[in-house]
């Protein structure tokens, strides 16, 4: 497609709406015409440097013992990962990474979410395993304070949720 203004093949396309007659407009045009019309501005806008807003995010290293500066030879013995190519890529390559950069990934982690651990939803499985537990451990506190009535309730509980939860 050539450009609408000269000859020169059309790098750039706009689309334009037009309220007056409720029509798109279409323009192609060359970059020299695109500049020349203000259509892409003369100096090119500076981008994102995601390495340097990584490396603001997980911050400036701290001297001293256990800290991130003695993290920076560390290697994760499952993928090879050293934590300086995390640091420059911002992304660790297997799980045991977590467990590899503890130390570094804790304070990370605590000022990303404000917290070190998960908030979120949990898998219904694991609701129901916690349910059991919490029913199973106050159904042992009745009887040791001999509740009985209070343990016969728990217990009815415990096997009406043991049976909806068997496969049919």
């Amino acid at each position: 497609m050539k450009c609408q203004f000269c000859d020169n093949p059309a790098t750039v396309h706009v689309n334009k709406y037009v309220k007056a007659s409720k029509k798109m407009r279409e323009l192609h045009l060359c970059e020299g015409c695109a500049r020349k019309h203000n259509l892409i501005p003369d100096q090119p806008t500076p981008h994102v440097d995601l390495k340097a807003l990584l490396g603001l995010l997980i911050g400036p290293s701290q001297a001293g013992p256990g800290t991130v500066a003695d993290t920076a030879a560390l290697t994760c013995p499952a993928c090879g990962l050293k934590y300086g190519e995390f640091r420059a890529e911002g992304r660790l390559g297997c799980p045991g990474d977590y467990d590899a950069f503890k130390a570094a990934l804790e304070p990370l982690l605590e000022r990303i979410h404000r917290s070190q651990t998960h908030a979120g939803k949990a898998p219904r499985t694991a609701r129901r395993a916690a349910d059991l537990a919490d029913l199973r451990r106050r159904l042992a506190a009745a009887v040791a304070v001999e509740k009985y009535e209070d343990a016969a309730r728990l217990r009815d509980l415990i096997r009406q949720k043991e049976a909806s939860d068997e496969p049919r």
